[in-house]
């Protein structure tokens, strides 16, 4: 019975990821209205810095992302129960810091390239911590198995 149930399951996941696939080619990508970066303070304040406030407002995920990766890693300060769930919580907390970095530089140059170093942390950051959820609330060993399809699923998303 065992055997049958591990079966079952990894038909489930091969399926999702296959309709994944399919929907991703087959769906048009969803165009960004150009006005979408036309921001309601444009000023710049501070050393000719475009969109300052926009801009320097990213900076605290930046340091709240690198406290937490610090954290994670230092004396067991989480009391974290998994590899999986270091692993997760990581990834968390370097997407936080890269959403510092890429949201900054989105708002420096606003524009559908750079709209992307925008996203892509925040969607990181999103799946980690989706992962996280599974990890603490449903099943240490799916959850860390749900990590990479779960990450790399929001970065084609986002691609």
């Amino acid at each position: 019975m065992d055997g049958e149930w591990w079966r079952k399951k990894w038909v489930a996941w091969a399926a999702a990821a296959a309709i994944f696939v399919v929907l991703m080619l087959v769906t048009p990508a969803i165009p960004q209205d150009e006005d979408y970066h036309d921001f309601a303070d444009q000023r710049d304040l501070f050393l000719g810095i475009p969109n300052t406030l926009n801009v320097l407002s990213n900076i605290p995920f930046l340091f709240v992302g690198l406290a937490g990766l610090i954290l994670c890693h230092y004396k067991d300060y989480f009391r974290l129960c998994s590899q999986g769930e270091l692993w997760s919580w990581t990834l968390f907390y370097a997407g936080v810091t890269t959403v510092g970095v890429g949201s900054s530089y989105y708002h420096l140059y606003p524009n559908d390239a750079t709209l992307v170093w925008d996203r892509l942390p925040m969607t990181i950051a999103f799946t980690s911590i989706v992962a996280i959820f599974i990890i603490e609330r449903v099943d240490d060993r799916a959850g860390t198995k749900s990590l990479a399809p779960l990450v790399i699923a929001g970065a084609l998303s986002i691609l």
